[in-house]
């Protein structure tokens, strides 16, 4: 259960799908959904989520549940098949000349920018292959025919800008949807296109910023994860009663995990953590994170709605800034730590790239994130989908019952 928060009038009853981040463990997100795709009530059916919010790697699932959920079997198929036929060269140039270029640019940033003037490295990685793919494979004008036969109420996609540091979502939606401009958050309404899912992908340091045009203007936007606290927020203000969300992160490993910090054991020490352990903590910052914090916080707020609508009951008046009404959540996490996975995986990885990530030095399994983000890999991507699929299997008459439930608004 949760909490909604906004002023927009909105059809009854809507579902969301809210898709997190992280790379290239959004292949785990196509697992759970293709599980869903086969349920027999829905299969032959549109898609169950009129309101789809996605960032980074979620904007991408998202952005083809959208385009292609007319039939919800065949766009989780679909989709599945992207990302079980994935190749790092088809994400970013993986050529050691490539790569080569841009260290040599960072090491002249570095050691002569002051001299030469500095700003020739955008980031570690060219990501040009990445929006070819996603041109090639997402026919996004799909979501405007979903919203004109009523299967799409809205796609939220989220970006970051670089130049105000705020969240920037993106709507392309039915007329009348919700749009909001608070402290941190704006939202606008624009015709998706294929940039605006790969800024929203654009993972920082990693792939480069990319330009959208926002209220006329054109800016530099990043990976959408890096300002959105609250990624269950853009499905919630659009109008979704319940919500279906699915994490990247295995809570079970994360719990173990602390478990070591807290306890390493008698006259024990955790050895240093070289970069690569460190980098993969910043990503995780990022990418894992929010979701279980907005999880928690919804809890919380939910409490606040019951003793709300109890009071509403006693016809005391209470004051509020914005409507509140409970909201139903299901969220599905990973039951193995995808890191591991990764690590077993690590072969796969371009050389060209493996070296520059040996150099950085090597983590502990669990604690290996950094690999899991950036193999683009279809070994990995398809072990990843088969995991989704199975922990979707676990809980599938959960899923459809919540799915098919009306939503209580």
């Amino acid at each position: 259960m949760a909490l909604k928060v906004g002023a927009e009038a909105h059809p009854a009853g809507m579902t969301g799908l809210v898709l997190t981040a992280g790379g290239a463990r959004g292949a785990y997100q196509a697992g759970v959904l293709k599980r869903i795709g086969e349920i027999p009530a829905l299969r032959l059916k549109p898609s169950p989520f009129p309101i789809i919010a996605g960032a980074s790697a979620g904007a991408i699932n998202g952005a083809a549940m959208a385009a292609f959920g007319s039939n919800l079997g065949a766009a989780t198929d679909r989709l599945a098949k992207l990302w079980t036929t994935l190749r790092m060269s088809e994400v970013v140039r993986v050529d050691t000349r490539s790569l080569a270029t841009t260290v040599a640019r960072m090491g002249t940033d570095l050691a002569l920018g002051g001299v030469l003037g500095a700003g020739r490295t955008q980031a570690l990685l060219d990501a040009a292959p990445l929006r070819r793919f996603l041109a090639r494979s997402l026919p996004l004008d799909g979501v405007a025919t979903a919203i004109d036969r009523g299967h799409l109420h809205a796609l939220a996609i989220t970006a970051t800008g670089y130049h105000s540091g705020r969240a920037f979502t993106f709507i392309q939606g039915r007329p009348g949807h919700a749009l909001w401009q608070k402290s941190r958050r704006v939202a606008l309404e624009a015709r998706l296109t294929v940039d605006h899912v790969c800024a929203s992908a654009a993972i920082p340091l990693v792939f480069p910023p990319v330009t959208l045009a926002a209220s006329g203007a054109r800016a530099w936007f990043g990976d959408g994860a890096m300002r959105l606290t609250a990624p269950l927020s853009p499905a919630i203000r659009l109008g979704a009663d319940k919500l279906f969300a699915i994490g990247i992160r295995s809570a079970a490993v994360a719990g173990d995990l602390l478990r070591a910090e807290l306890s390493p054991g008698e006259g024990t020490h955790l050895r240093r953590p070289p970069l690569s352990q460190i980098c993969g903590v910043f990503l995780n910052a990022i990418f894992l994170d929010h979701l279980d914090a907005d999880l928690d916080h919804l809890e919380r707020m939910n409490e606040l709605v019951s003793a709300y609508q109890a009071a509403a009951r006693k016809s005391v008046t209470v004051a509020v800034s914005e409507p509140m009404r409970v909201i139903e959540p299901l969220c599905i996490t990973p039951s193995e730590d995808l890191a591991v996975v990764a690590k077993t995986h690590a072969h796969r990885m371009p050389p060209s790239i493996r070296y520059v990530m040996d150099g950085l030095g090597a983590p502990d399994a669990q604690s290996a994130d950094l690999m899991s983000y950036l193999l683009f890999d279809s070994a990995f991507t398809s072990e990843l989908v088969q995991i989704g699929y199975r922990d979707a299997q676990l809980r599938i008459d959960e899923i459809e019952a919540f799915l098919r439930k009306p939503a209580v608004s």
